[in-house]
């Protein structure tokens, strides 16, 4: 084993210095959690949006120097491996795509009952072998998180299952803001360094962020575009003036067919064109901007090559 400093995407590894401009660690580019066994269904809770994701992408990679996004949808979350590759090759993109397990409703019946060990090897298979029988091999674990809050047992299971995958794949976890501070635990009771760990931020809990990044993990702010999006801005000024620019990500956080531009949303552009310019205002320096969009994801997302 050599320290490569590889980024795994949908057309293979790639070396993160190869990587130009930033990086969106946090969205979803295909995803489907409109109907699951115990989770009330919303017909909004959708993205299959091809042409205007593609579309979105190039514009963000011609216009704002966008690099490399890393797609959440991981198991359960309606992913497809095949659209993330047509899409990374059609926008010129970088594309990394995940594994794991979503959430309890979400979370396929086999693995409902599945012991961690089970699991386990399920998630080396699809990093060893390709995902949903395409050759596209992950470059993240997650997202994965607890859909009531408090994980349950088979969520406690899969969430033990990410953190064993990730030691012995060396590819990252992320983790959504359901059950966050839960599950960050039950990764670093599995030995699981904090510095390989991506905790969501919704927003609902002040100290969340300082917590993860005392820790020694990565707090991702993303729904800018949402309404609490101001409260994601004093988020983030907050966490840069408390000496912690080095442990924060930031992504627009799509994952609705209404969020894109085609359909009256922000965009995965809203990062670039709203977020970032107040952040300047704010007197944000260009490195510390290079240091949270485009370093701090690229180091996160680096794995070791076998």
């Amino acid at each position: 084993m050599h320290e490569a400093n590889l980024v795994m995407t949908v057309n293979g590894p790639c070396p993160s210095p190869d990587i130009e401009g930033a990086v969106l660690p946090r969205e979803h580019l295909r995803s489907d959690l409109r109907c699951a066994a115990g989770a009330a269904s919303d017909p909004n809770r959708w993205l299959d949006e091809e042409d205007a994701v593609v579309e979105e992408l190039r514009d963000l990679r011609r216009y704002d120097a966008l690099g490399l996004v890393v797609e959440l949808s991981c198991i359960g979350a309606g992913r497809d491996a095949a659209t993330l590759a047509k899409v990374a090759a059609c926008s010129r993109v970088g594309v990394v795509a995940g594994t794991g397990f979503f959430a309890g409703p979400f979370t396929p019946a086999w693995a409902l009952d599945a012991d961690v060990d089970t699991l386990t090897a399920h998630l080396l298979a699809e990093i060893r072998d390709g995902l949903d029988g395409t050759g596209v091999r992950p470059g993240v674990i997650g997202e994965i998180g607890a859909w009531d809050g408090d994980p349950s047992p088979a969520e406690e299971r899969c969430a033990a299952a990410a953190a064993r995958a990730s030691l012995a794949s060396g590819l990252p976890v992320a983790v959504h803001h359901r059950g966050a501070l839960p599950l960050l635990e039950i990764l670093l009771g599995e030995g699981l360094p904090a510095d390989r760990v991506s905790v969501a931020d919704a927003g609902t809990d002040r100290a969340l962020p300082r917590k993860v990044a005392e820790a020694g993990g990565y707090v991702c702010l993303s729904s800018l575009g949402s309404s609490p999006g101001s409260d994601r801005l004093r988020h983030a000024l907050a966490l840069v003036e408390e000496g912690h620019a080095h442990r924060l990500l930031l992504s627009s956080g799509l994952s609705r067919v209404s969020e894109i531009e085609r359909y009256g949303g922000a965009g995965y552009g809203h990062l670039f064109r709203t977020f970032l310019p107040r952040m300047r205002e704010a007197g944000i320096t260009e490195d510390t901007i290079r240091l949270i969009t485009r370093d701090n994801p690229l180091r996160w997302l680096a794995r070791l090559e076998q």
